[in-house]
């Protein structure tokens, strides 16, 4: 479980990850890049001429246009991925993995994509976004796949088999499959809002606060992941745990 004290944090409340780098890589501050990403991307979205109909940005409007770099990357400091790409869906990461079983067999690929469920994002940049999150997702659990569960929201099982797609995969993936990406905790405003407000106002208590809300909150996601693939059930369910 990440932990953070007063020798990691910085007087900003900013995490100090360069100075904690895992197996030679700094995985915290590629996180935080990701995020960074990831909030400019909800941002864009948010402030569209269409009205967002997401709570988290019809509520949050006034909070997202007041996002300025620095603030940006305050709230993107934290140990896990602000976004999910169908990360709990098995059926989607199998699809992939059997793809690239085939390319290597040399087998036809006569196997159909999982289906989409609408697109959440209209925003230009989504495509570059997609591109980063899933090859630096597919670093992530090549080179920690024991901690890849928590930084990225996604379950063991799944982890192993995005860690058996090809880097070519990943990039196609981005391009035709960007829709997959989605915000963590859409309909949970309260949450974005904790996170947004403490990110602006730079208060070291209330960001430490948030991100360990949500650590918390994935934690628990992931166990009941966990528990619903025991019995046989996380195909089903996995996307609407996910989707709380």
């Amino acid at each position: 479980m990440w932990q953070n004290n007063e020798e990691t944090r910085g007087p900003d409340g900013k995490l100090n990850i360069g100075s904690r780098p895992l197996a030679g890589d700094d995985i915290f501050g590629m996180l935080t890049e990701l995020n960074v990403q990831c909030l400019a991307l909800l941002a864009e979205q948010a402030l569209r001429p269409t009205p967002p109909t997401p709570p988290m940005f019809r509520e949050l409007v006034d909070l997202w246009s007041q996002l300025d770099p620095a603030s940006r990357r305050r709230a993107a400091a934290c140990p896990y991925l602000l976004m999910d790409a169908g990360f709990c869906d098995p059926y989607r990461w199998q699809w992939l993995s059997d793809q690239h079983a085939s390319a290597r067999s040399g087998v036809a690929d006569t196997l159909r994509a999982p289906l989409i469920f609408g697109k959440f994002f209209t925003a230009p940049s989504l495509v570059q976004v997609a591109r980063q999150l899933f090859t630096h997702s597919w670093h992530i659990a090549q080179s920690q796949p024991l901690r890849a569960p928590l930084f990225l929201g996604m379950p063991g099982h799944c982890v192993a088999l995005l860690r058996t797609c090809s880097m070519m995969q990943l990039t196609d993936l981005a391009e035709q499959h960007a829709g997959w990406l989605r915000p963590r905790w859409p309909g949970r405003p309260k949450i974005w809002r904790k996170l947004l407000e403490a990110g602006i106002s730079g208060d070291p208590d209330e960001l430490e606060r948030a991100r360990l809300h949500g650590v918390q909150l994935l934690a628990m996601e992931l166990k009941a992941l966990e528990r619903l693939k025991g019995l046989g059930l996380a195909p089903r369910w996995a996307c609407l745990v996910c989707m709380s």
